[in-house]
Order: structure tokens, then C-alpha cells, then sequence
């Protein structure tokens, strides 16, 4: 029987950016994603504690510019600018 190696990194960079898409009050975004990863993202710095009530997590400066820039290397097509960020 194969066993997958699972690359967090990958899985990591992937979240961040989708995490962008769902961006409000300018820097917070839900957080419906594995709790693992979120922790992990919160370990990094990218992230406040994810863990309480709220049902989304708060960005930090460096959190918020990675989450950008993943998101567009991943989901825009040259030339085009990223979703007009929600107020």
C-alpha cells in the first residue's frame, strides 16, 4: 500500500491565497478551512489565533500582503487585477 506525503507547505500557500477571496472589513476573512493548516498559519505569523467563537480569522500585516500576492500568482490571469476588495 502507497502512503501519500502530504506537502503542508503547498497546502499552506494554497489556503492563504483562498483565504484572500473572502476578505472583508479589510482584514479578515472566514475561516471555513482545516484547522491544522490555520494553526500552522497562525505559527507563521500570517494569521491572529485562530481559535474562539469568531468565525473568521484576522490577518496580520504580513499575513494580508502574502494572502495578495498568493492569490494573484495563483488565480488571476496576467494582466488583470485581483477581486475589487471588499470594504
Amino acid at each position: 500500500m502507497n502512503t501519500l506525503t502530504i506537502n503542508t507547505e503547498a497546502i499552506d500557500e494554497a489556503v492563504l491565497a483562498l483565504l484572500y477571496l473572502t476578505l472583508h472589513d479589510h482584514f479578515r476573512a472566514w475561516k471555513g478551512f482545516d484547522w491544522d493548516t490555520l494553526n500552522r498559519l497562525y505559527e507563521r505569523g500570517f494569521i491572529g489565533d485562530p481559535v474562539g467563537k469568531a468565525k473568521s480569522i484576522v490577518f496580520t500585516e504580513e499575513g494580508l500582503r502574502e494572502s495578495e500576492r498568493l492569490f494573484k500568482q495563483y488565480f488571476t490571469v496576467s494582466g488583470e487585477k485581483p477581486l475589487a476588495n471588499q470594504a
